[in-house]
């Protein structure tokens, strides 16, 4: 019994019209094998990339927040609650704490998601002895 992708890689080349008056050629390769190395390489700069957008993203929320006044006002509200007219939410919540919480849970991102990266790699490749590979298709225009 063959599969779906084995009766199409199986199928020749065929030549489609197109715009140009040339002809597409469509070519069908299968994925068999993931570098893991390289799974690992790319999953890390996506990872560092993804902390630096965390960063500066909490960064700007943060200086948005600050500028519309919403921890004063946050502030004068715990106070009347609770009493306290010297609690300070920006004491608490400052820009180098939210920064530095910020930067650590960056850190820990980028090493979930470099090893998450390297067991995907590896889980495909061992998927790949009982399925045979991913068909992709590509063209030439």
């Amino acid at each position: 019994m063959s599969s779906v992708a084995e009766k199409l890689a199986r199928k020749t080349t065929r030549p489609v019209s197109g715009g140009g008056g040339g002809a597409t050629k469509q070519v069908r390769l299968k994925l068999v094998y993931i570098d893991f190395w390289s799974a690992v390489k790319l999953s890390f700069l996506v990872w560092i990339a993804l902390g630096v957008v965390l960063i500066v993203g909490t960064f700007l929320i943060w200086m948005v927040l600050a500028q519309t006044g919403i921890f004063d006002r946050l502030s004068a509200l715990f106070g009347e609650v609770s009493g306290d007219t010297t609690f300070s939410l920006t004491q608490t919540f400052g820009l180098p704490q939210v920064l530095g919480f910020a930067l650590v849970i960056a850190i820990l991102n980028v090493i979930v998601g470099t090893a998450l990266g390297a067991i995907a790699a590896m889980l495909y490749n061992l998927s790949v002895r009982l399925s045979g590979g991913l068909l992709v298709g590509f063209t030439n225009q």
